[in-house]
């Protein structure tokens, strides 16, 4: 009864100072065991919310814009965002941009083993400066495995792509309208918009989630 009660009144304890305070006071090693199931726990539930129907497209902070090429720069694509923009307008792309989002969902619903690898691998030597901010893990997992995490994501993004027709609509209607075969899509240019963009909406939540589980430490730390 007593042991209960010390190990009840520690969680209270460490709940009040936060996580932070917890990984600060603790050695290297152990902080980066606990920042990394952090940042595993993030990681799960951001890539479960966006494996839910829709959840890409419903979310205009995260939405994926029609595929851009080359360095036309911005979400929206910029003159090939406005040239696909206008056709979408005419009802000539019709649902393109919510099957886009559609595969980028079926995509993260399929990328946890990529992430579980990655996080697996950083060297959390720089735990003590990571945990200096909220999203600290989400950032740091991003400045060291980006490229590594768009490299695996893309095959996954490009079987969605393709069951779910988006290639066949692109060839489909660069044989009908000019202004898709000047835009120079492929399926390699496609399938880069669509993995940077889903990459962008992916770390925006592991990020959210992140700072979610740094408030609550009983859950980021003891929880299931």
């Amino acid at each position: 009864m007593v042991a209960n009660r010390f190990s009840l009144n520690r969680r209270m304890v460490l709940a009040g100072l936060g996580v932070g305070a917890v990984l600060a006071a603790a050695p290297v090693r152990a902080q980066g065991l606990r920042l990394s199931s952090i940042l595993g726990r993030a990681t799960d539930s951001a890539l479960d919310k966006l494996a839910q129907p829709g959840a890409f497209y419903n979310d205009e902070d995260i939405r994926i814009g029609l595929p851009i090429v080359g360095n036309l720069g911005g979400r929206s694509g910029g003159l090939l965002g406005s040239l696909l923009s206008a056709g979408n307008r005419l009802g000539v792309l019709g649902d393109i941009t919510r099957k886009i989002n559609d595969a980028a969902g079926v995509a993260a619903g399929e990328a946890k083993p990529i992430f579980h690898d990655a996080i697996d691998d950083l060297s959390f030597s720089d735990a003590p400066g990571i945990i200096r901010e909220a999203d600290g893990g989400t950032q740091y997992l991003r400045r060291s495995s980006n490229e590594r995490l768009h490299g695996r994501l893309e095959p996954l993004v490009d079987d969605a792509l393709d069951e779910l027709g988006v290639y066949r609509q692109f060839d489909g209607l660069a044989e009908e309208h000019s202004f898709i075969r000047d835009a120079g899509l492929d399926r390699q240019s496609i399938n880069k918009s669509v993995t940077d963009q889903g990459l962008d909406g992916i770390f925006a939540y592991i990020g959210r989630e992140e700072r979610e589980f740094r408030r609550n430490p009983l859950g980021g730390l003891f929880g299931q």
